[in-house]
């Protein structure tokens, strides 16, 4: 005997809620992608939940979440976007916390192209530098700090290479499209490790802290998954890949 279309029906978006309730969605600035892709991997393995991803710069994804992105998790590249969203009421209260210190890198994809104090900036031997844009990425905002506190912004600005994020900075750097610039040092070192290539390890006090904070969004309120990873985010296992990508926490 067929049963009725209702029943149909009704089994269909039972099965459908039941695979969206086991999903989460997470926004995530583009400088943590690839220590979030090992988190998300070990938090399925170890949960069933499915965690969809997607990375940008955070000015690029504060401005989809305002507009009403799905988004249940927010992983920023600082603090004061969490602050306007906490404002707006699209964060839930409580949730937000700091899950790693960022550190800013200045790189080169060529062995021995920057030296170990950053004295390149001085000289200007280059002919482009790749930079994030500092009105969208924390750390591009943080390169152009490090540049006016060394007084060479000036003489730099007109050999700067505009990125959309962090990633694509990179990416500038690495196909050899700019010389050199400034990246996230977890772009550039994974398992304690550097990649190929040159870099300056710019100290600490050229720029301000970066201090990436998340925090569960309105979307992922009384949603199991989205609980869940926030909560995992906190523990042992994050927090070790947190560290091999060279964060502070």
């Amino acid at each position: 005997m067929t049963p009725p279309r209702s029943l149909i029906a009704l089994g269909l978006f039972l099965a459908f809620s039941t695979v969206h309730a086991g999903e989460v969605k997470v926004a995530v600035a583009a400088n943590f992608l690839t220590p979030m892709k090992m988190i998300a991997k070990s938090f399925e393995i170890g949960t069933g939940y499915k965690v969809l991803v997607s990375a940008g710069s955070t000015g690029q994804l504060y401005t989809q979440i305002k507009n009403g992105a799905p988004f249940q998790i927010f992983l920023s590249a600082d603090q004061k976007t969490l602050a306007k969203l906490a404002a707006q009421k699209l964060t839930v209260p409580g949730t937000r916390f700091t899950y790693a210190v960022g550190k800013l890198v200045l790189w080169s994809a060529k062995p021995g192209f920057v030296d170990s104090r950053g004295e390149i900036l001085k000289r200007g031997s280059f002919r482009h530098i790749a930079i994030a844009n500092p009105k969208l990425a924390p750390y591009g905002a943080a390169a152009m700090e490090t540049m006016q506190n060394l007084n060479v912004l000036a003489s730099i600005e007109p050999k700067i290479v505009w990125g959309e994020n962090i990633a694509q900075t990179q990416q500038f750097i690495a196909s050899g499209n700019a010389e050199l610039g400034f990246v996230a040092l977890s772009q550039v070192i994974s398992g304690g490790k550097p990649a190929k290539g040159s870099m300056w390890m710019v100290p600490g006090n050229l720029y301000a802290p970066i201090r990436q904070d998340a925090a569960l969004l309105a979307n992922g309120k009384d949603r199991p998954a989205a609980e869940a990873l926030l909560k995992y985010l906190k523990g042992g296992t994050a927090r070790a890949v947190i560290k091999s990508f060279g964060y502070g926490l």
